[in-house]
C-alpha cells in the first residue's frame, strides 16, 4: 500500500469511530423529552442580556412578552452598555405591545475579571431575585425569537424530568449563500464536540449548553455559585452546564422546534463568533492547536484529498478508502442539512467548509498571541487568570 492508501485508511478508520462511537452526534432527533404538565405552575424570570440589539429586537422581544405561559413570568432586559438605542427601543415595544411585565435596566460596564454577557445576567439575576420568588431563570439572548408556547414547553420539560438545566441550541438563520454554507456546519460540529445524547446521560462527564435559551432552576444556579464562578468565561454556556453538573445537577440539552435566532450573518460576522472562542476552546494551548489541526486535517481533508489522488494517479486502493470516507462524512451531514431545510447537494461540500473552520481556528489563536484575545462587540477578553 501507498503513503497515499495508508493515511487514506487512517481516515476511514476515524470516520468509523464518529460514525459508531461519538454518541451519534450526527442524529437531529434530539429534542424536547416528553412531558406533562406540572402540579403547579412555577414562576419564571426571563433574562435576556443585550447589547446593541436594536437591529434584532423588534422580532425577538415581542416574543416573549406574549408567551403563552399559565405561571407567572416576566422579563428583565439589562442593557450592556448599549449605543444604538436598545433600552428605548425595549420600552417603545413593551408599551405597544403589552403582555408579560418587562423590566429594563443597566449595571454599567462590567467589573474587572467579568466579560460582558456575564455581568449583565449577574445584575438581571439580582433583579429577579430582588422582586419575584421566581423558581426558574430563562437565560436568553436577544436575537432570540421564542413561539408563543416555548417556556410552557420548556417548563413541562424540566419538571417532567426533574432536570436543574434545560437547554434547546436555536435554530440559526439560514437565509443567505454564506449563512447556507456555514451555519449547518456550526450546529454539526458543535454536536461532534458535545454529543447531546453523552451530554444528557444521568451522571455522565460530557456538559455543554445552548446559551441562546437556557432554563435554570434558581436552586441548582445558586448551588454551582453561578454567575460568579463562571465569571471569566469565554464560551459561557458550556461553563454555566459545566458548573451545574460539577454540583450534582441534571442537564439536558437538545435542538429546538419553537426557538430560532433572527440574527442575520455576515461572513466577517460568521468569521468572528467562531474565531472568539475557538482558541478558548483549547484552553490556550499551543498542543491542543497543533492536535486540533492536524486532526481536522485528517478526518475532513483527506478523503477528498485521496480520492482525487488515487484517480489521478490510478492508486485504486487509496481512491476508494478516500471515496469510502468521503462518503460516510457527507451522509453524516445529510441530517442536519434536513434539520435545516437545506439542499442535500451541500453535503459533499464539508471538507471545504471545515477548512474555513480550521483557519478560524487558526486565526483565534493567532489573534490571542497578538493580544486581542476574544474580541466582540467593542470589547476584548483575555485569558482568564488562573484558577477560573
Amino acid at each position: 500500500m501507498s503513503a497515499w492508501s495508508w493515511i487514506a485508511a487512517a481516515a476511514l478508520a476515524a470516520w468509523l469511530w464518529l460514525l459508531l462511537g461519538q454518541g451519534f452526534f450526527w442524529r437531529t432527533d434530539i429534542r424536547l423529552p416528553r412531558r406533562r404538565d406540572p402540579a403547579r405552575w412555577p414562576s419564571v424570570a426571563v433574562v435576556v442580556p443585550a447589547r446593541d440589539e436594536a437591529g434584532v429586537l423588534r422580532r425577538s422581544l415581542p416574543s416573549l412578552l406574549t408567551q403563552d405561559y399559565p405561571g407567572r413570568a416576566e422579563v428583565f432586559l439589562i442593557d450592556d452598555g448599549s449605543s444604538d438605542g436598545t433600552a428605548e427601543l425595549a420600552h417603545r415595544l413593551a408599551a405597544e405591545q403589552g403582555g408579560l411585565p418587562l423590566t429594563v435596566a443597566a449595571p454599567g460596564e462590567p467589573d474587572h475579571g467579568w466579560t460582558g454577557k456575564l455581568w449583565a445576567v449577574r445584575h438581571g439575576m439580582a433583579l429577579a431575585r430582588e422582586r419575584t420568588d421566581a423558581e426558574y431563570l430563562l437565560l436568553t439572548d436577544a436575537d432570540i425569537a421564542h413561539e408563543p408556547e416555548s417556556l410552557r414547553e420548556l417548563v413541562r420539560a424540566a419538571t417532567s424530568i426533574d432536570a436543574d438545566l434545560v437547554s434547546q441550541m436555536a435554530r440559526l438563520r439560514v437565509a443567505t449563500c454564506w449563512e447556507r454554507l456555514i451555519v449547518p456546519a456550526f450546529v454539526y460540529f458543535f454536536a461532534q464536540l458535545y454529543p447531546f445524547r453523552w451530554v444528557n446521560r444521568a451522571g455522565g462527564r460530557t456538559a455543554a449548553a445552548a446559551g441562546g435559551c437556557v432554563l435554570l432552576r434558581v436552586a441548582a444556579a445558586e448551588r454551582a455559585g453561578v454567575p460568579d464562578a463562571i465569571r471569566q468565561a469565554v464560551i459561557d454556556d458550556v461553563a454555566l452546564a459545566r458548573a451545574v453538573r460539577r454540583t450534582g445537577g441534571r442537564i439536558w440539552l437538545g435542538l429546538a422546534e419553537r426557538v430560532d435566532s433572527v440574527r442575520p450573518y455576515r461572513p466577517a460576522g460568521l468569521w468572528r463568533m467562531v474565531s472568539r472562542s475557538a482558541y478558548a476552546q483549547l484552553r490556550y494551548s499551543p498542543v491542543l492547536l497543533v492536535g486540533t489541526v492536524a486532526g481536522l486535517a485528517l478526518v475532513y481533508l483527506v478523503p477528498p484529498a485521496a480520492t482525487v489522488a488515487g484517480a489521478l494517479t490510478g492508486q485504486l486502493t487509496a481512491g476508494v478508502v478516500g471515496g469510502a470516507a468521503w462518503l460516510i462524512m457527507t451522509g453524516s451531514y445529510l441530517p442536519m442539512l434536513r434539520y435545516y431545510r437545506q439542499t442535500p447537494w451541500l453535503a459533499p461540500l464539508l471538507p471545504l467548509i471545515a477548512a474555513l473552520y480550521l483557519l478560524m481556528t487558526v486565526d483565534s489563536a493567532v489573534q490571542h498571541h497578538r493580544g486581542r484575545g476574544a474580541a466582540w462587540k467593542g470589547r476584548t477578553y483575555g485569558r482568564p487568570a488562573p484558577g477560573r
